[in-house]
């Protein structure tokens, strides 16, 4: 009976163990596969976010030329200069961001020349040289969208974004790196969660 009880309380510790472990291990190293944020943050219902993660970054944007002047009654049916829509379906977000379904970056269309995220000095700080793309998950350690740390690389989130992340949890929320085609010194940084992504700079280590 001894026995019995002795094989069960050993049975009962090494999961928890084992999960202290890796709870550690992610800690310590910042960065996760995408196999392990999956499990721990669940599919979801598909749509927007929910642990979804896009298998590539966006194209370059293809920006056609500029039509004519809007008439008088089509500047007073437009929305309030700079007020950009990206709430393209009722329940996704009025922000950037990437559906699950077919992996369609919402938003990111402006092409090269968008003054938005224009750098004099491109890299100034140099390239990142931590793991980017759909396999490397990284959690935020901390920060704003001023200054934020993953890994103990640190990033800023572009002024022109900054309402488009007010939600975004700075001390828990996994987050995926992706080349931005169209804009020279940056990033993007895709939330896990909420399937919204920013335009960031690397800042160095």
């Amino acid at each position: 009976m001894k026995r019995l009880v002795g094989f069960f309380a050993v049975t009962l510790t090494l999961p928890i163990v084992a999960i202290a472990q890796g709870r550690s291990g992610d800690q310590q190293h910042g960065e996760k596969t995408s196999q392990q944020a999956r499990k721990s943050e669940g599919r979801g219902e598909r749509g927007v976010g929910n642990g979804h993660i896009p298998a590539h970054g966006p194209a370059p944007a293809r920006v056609t030329p500029r039509a004519a002047p809007p008439s008088r009654e089509q500047e007073h049916a437009a929305p309030p200069s700079g007020a950009r829509r990206y709430r393209d379906q009722p329940d996704h977000p009025e922000a950037p961001h990437v559906h699950s379904e077919n992996d369609t970056w919402v938003g990111h269309d402006t092409g090269r020349h968008d003054p938005s995220y224009h750098l004099d000095h491109p890299w100034e700080h140099g390239h990142f040289s931590g793991a980017i793309g759909a396999r490397h998950i990284w959690r935020l350690r901390g920060g704003s969208h001023d200054r934020f740390d993953v890994g103990g690389f640190f990033f800023q989130v572009a002024p022109a974004d900054f309402g488009y992340c007010d939600d975004w949890l700075w001390d828990s929320d996994d987050i995926v790196f992706y080349g931005d085609p169209d804009h020279d010194g940056w990033y993007l940084a895709y939330n896990v969660r909420l399937g919204t992504y920013v335009h960031v700079m690397y800042l160095g280590r």
